[in-house]
């Protein structure tokens, strides 16, 4: 008989989804009470701090060769630096947090379009038509929230770029990636991110903090529940082999995203908006799911 799933794996994949979903909104209400660089730097700090007492504990292998350093830090740039730097940007250029959300789901998409050329993959039309759907209910989102107000087309730049820093990491991861101890990747990781932040804060400045009861909340949310929690249950559910549910989750994270900053910051939706989030989150799922293996 096999043995049954202990409880922490079947409830990982809402906790994940519910924690990674709830970054966007509580991202934006750190930045209203420091600026971006500021709060990144702050959030890489405390996980940098925390995952040197994991590594002290645990003591955890380390990479064996230079080209092993220098994967994880690329990956670590790519990821925490670029994607993370440009969203939070993003946001304090008028992104919506749904919206944002949205354009992040396409990176599985775009990921798989690109990796023919990059890993040598195969994609077939089922990617193309996923991609499809998605970059159309993405559009009619779009388009739905210009009854709101005018475009924020700065933020969207942002978000472009950040879409690109987590596809390039992801396409780096491919190819280049090995198996690591997830400490020991977080650990190099978030330490590259943090020493390519060090340069563009020390020539903007750190600018004014507030520390405020919700900032030290969204802080340590961001640092615990997204950095740590998050992340260390998407590493445990792929390699528990759940890669299948971890997939799905990101059709589900734009309209929940969307849902909570609904609700937490007032940001709102138009009908058509939710029916263009219902499209994409659909192409994103026909796009990402696993072909049944043939009877």
């Amino acid at each position: 008989m096999p043995h049954p799933r202990p409880l922490w794996l079947i409830l990982a994949p809402v906790i994940f989804l519910l924690l990674w979903s709830g970054g966007y909104t509580v991202a934006k209400i750190g930045l209203q009470y420091a600026p971006p660089l500021t709060l990144l730097l702050l959030r890489f700090g405390f996980v940098v701090l925390i995952m040197a007492v994991l590594f002290v504990v645990l003591r955890p292998p380390l990479p064996q060769t230079r080209a092993g350093w220098l994967h994880l830090a690329i990956v670590g740039v790519l990821i925490q630096t670029v994607y993370f730097g440009f969203s939070y940007i993003g946001f304090v250029n008028g992104i919506a947090a749904g919206t944002l959300a949205l354009i992040m789901s396409l990176q599985p998409i775009v990921v798989a379009l690109i990796a023919p050329r990059w890993t040598g993959e195969r994609i077939g039309w089922r990617q193309w038509g996923g991609l499809a759907l998605a970059l159309l209910g993405t559009a009619v989102v779009i388009v739905a929230r210009l009854d709101i107000g005018p475009a924020p087309v700065l933020g969207f730049v942002f978000a472009t770029l950040a879409l690109a820093g987590i596809v390039m990491g992801s396409l780096w991861e491919k190819r280049f990636g090995r198996q690591h101890h997830p400490v020991t990747a977080n650990l190099v990781g978030y330490s590259a991110g943090l020493v390519c932040l060090l340069p563009f804060v020390a020539a903007l400045g750190l600018g004014h903090v507030s520390w405020t009861a919700p900032f030290i909340w969204s802080l340590g949310y961001l640092v615990i529940g997204n950095s740590v929690i998050a992340v260390g249950l998407l590493l445990a559910m792929i390699r528990a082999g759940e890669v299948s549910k971890v997939s799905a989750q990101l059709f589900l994270v734009p309209p929940v995203a969307a849902v909570m900053a609904w609700y937490v910051l007032g940001e709102h939706m138009p009908v058509l908006a939710w029916l263009g989030l219902v499209l994409a989150g659909l192409g994103v799922f026909i796009a990402t799911r696993k072909s049944r293996p043939p009877l």
